[in-house]
């Protein structure tokens, strides 16, 4: 009988896990109170995988600023992990300082839904999970294995994420911190003529559902 995969879905429970990890074992739960991004890759020692690391690298402060952990994968073993980390900082001067699991038997991979037989049989896609303080998935990510990962836009969605929570506002398109949010449409014809009497509270009032308004 063909095996088959399954997606984690968002705004539930990301699925708990105990791995192995260069920084020793992990068990998910036990990042609660902090977002996490984890974030897959096809193999250890390919060019596309080591530029994405060393760019998380090098942006590792950014996201611990917002309070975020970065736990990378691979179903690749612990001593290939660490040569290659050991053999990208040679390279860049850069240093890996975030847990890499060890997925060799492909049970994280195959959980998270990252094992796409079209792709390859026994490599993860490159896949990126937001995960949230409360343990919720809040985010989900997929590349082709040819394609490497954008930061910049990985950083943009957790900020607009944690503005969401913190503001009650969605985000439109390209938005950026410091941008005004979107206002949630009306839920009744009563509102909805209540909320055009304060067109000029908003940074912009484009028509009655699509209303934006600076964070206070």
């Amino acid at each position: 009988m063909e095996e088959t995969f399954t997606l984690p879905r968002l705004n539930e429970p990301a699925p708990d896990f105990v791995a192995k990890t260069t920084a020793g074992e992990l068990r998910l739960s036990d990042l609660k109170g902090k977002w996490v991004v984890l974030f897959s890759h096809p193999a250890d020692f390919t060019p596309v995988c080591s530029t994405e690391f060393l760019a998380f690298a090098r942006r590792q402060k950014e996201f611990e600023e917002l309070g975020v952990q970065l736990v990378g994968l691979s179903i690749d073993s612990i001593h290939a992990h660490l040569a290659w980390l050991k053999d990208l900082e040679e390279m860049s001067g850069v240093s890996v300082n975030f847990p890499v699991i060890a997925d060799l038997d492909m049970k994280v991979s195959k959980l998270y839904g990252m094992i796409h037989p079209a792709a390859s049989e026994t490599a993860a896609v490159r896949a990126v999970f937001i995960i949230d303080p409360n343990g919720i998935l809040r985010g989900m990510l997929y590349y082709p294995l040819t394609t490497g990962r954008n930061i910049d836009e990985i950083l943009r969605f957790i900020r607009a994420l944690q503005f969401t929570d913190r503001t009650g506002l969605n985000t439109p398109a390209d938005w950026q911190p410091g941008d005004p949010g979107i206002v949630k449409p009306p839920a009744t014809l009563e509102e909805l003529k209540a909320d055009e009497a304060k067109k000029g509270e908003y940074a912009e009032y484009k028509r009655w559902y699509l209303r934006l308004k600076k964070a206070e």
